[in-house]
């Protein structure tokens, strides 16, 4: 919605992204989808060549794209197949007490957040 918002102020976009059903779902104006887990849209954790890539490839559709809700799919790929996709995010293998860590995690960082 913010893209849309900015681009009707006349300054193109590009959505950087990992998850492509609910981006394109929102009709954004460009959208430069990239196939790794969740939150690393923007390139591998720890690899700068991977991050500017990232980059690059959304710059050059934000220059070359001609249909609105173009989509293009970066070439990276998060490994050599797809087995982390059934991995990514499965709590029932991780122990009970992995998960509380991961948990308190989480509400150490959203009271950080509320705090400033």
């Amino acid at each position: 919605m913010i893209a849309r918002h900015i681009e009707q102020h006349g300054y193109p976009t590009v959505i950087m992204g990992a998850a492509r059903d609910i981006v394109e779902s929102v009709c954004v104006p460009r959208f430069w989808f990239s196939d790794f887990p969740l939150g690393h849209s923007a390139g591998k954790p720890f690899d700068p060549e991977s991050q500017r890539e990232t980059l690059k490839g959304a710059l050059d559709l934000l220059h070359s794209a001609t249909n609105p809700g173009d989509t293009r799919e970066s070439p990276q790929r998060w490994s050599d197949d797809d087995s982390w996709k059934a991995d990514f995010m499965d709590i029932s293998r991780l122990s009970p007490a992995h998960i509380a860590r991961l948990k308190a995690q989480h509400e150490q960082t959203r009271a950080v957040k509320t705090r400033t």
